[in-house]
């Protein structure tokens, strides 16, 4: 019981050979405040991976999306028509071939 309520009242940091207490104490205090801010950080990390993934996600579609539409404005039969009330349309004899002797 007597060592219980020395406990209790934490006669071991208020004796004479405290200070190794206080060393250990103080060891553990900054392990566990090094612990807490690493695990700080790795949340950190993770929530920007998961930013920068969702950001890729969104660069990856508007990079097809913009790939189709060049697709579909490279069409021969869109250039045709869009070119067609400026009175450019395709050759109606095919190109001569030049040779230079």
């Amino acid at each position: 019981m007597k060592k219980l309520l020395s406990i209790l009242k934490m006669d071991f940091l208020v004796n004479d050979n405290d200070f190794k207490n206080w060393r250990l104490i103080l060891f553990l205090s900054v392990l566990s405040l090094i612990m807490i801010a690493s695990g700080h950080a790795a949340d950190r990390k993770i929530f920007h991976i998961a930013q920068l993934s969702d950001d890729l996600k969104m660069l990856k579609s508007q990079f097809v999306e913009q790939r189709t539409a060049l697709m579909n404005l490279k069409m021969e039969t869109k250039i045709i028509k869009e070119l067609g009330p400026l009175g450019i349309g395709p050759a109606k004899s095919p190109p001569i071939k030049i040779i230079v002797k």
